[in-house]
């Protein structure tokens, strides 16, 4: 292996693991107000995620690329489901006459 896809496994790895430590500790009520914020960010790995299963140095990078992609865009559709729904809730309803 190389040593660019050492430390790019390291850097996964050890982002994998501080981001469940964060999110594990957010209390409940506020998963939903901090999904939309967070869709910004999950739009930015989208493009990340394009970018590196672009280059085509190998065929790892291609597959781990197009995981990559995958997982990101179910994290943004899915954000953007739960604020939508959120949001559902703070409308008002019509009245049928």
């Amino acid at each position: 292996m190389t040593e660019a896809l050492i430390a790019a496994l390291f850097v996964f790895v050890l982002a994998s693991f501080i981001g469940f430590e964060v999110i594990n500790k957010v209390p409940p009520t506020l998963h939903t107000p901090l999904m939309s914020g967070s869709n910004a960010i999950s739009g930015i790995a989208v493009l990340g995620a394009i970018v590196a299963s672009g280059a085509r140095e190998t065929n790892l990078s291609v597959i781990l690329g197009l995981i990559a992609v995958i997982l990101a865009m179910v994290n943004v559709v899915g954000g953007f489901l739960v604020t939508d729904r959120m949001l559902q809730m703070f409308k008002k309803k019509e009245i049928k006459a």
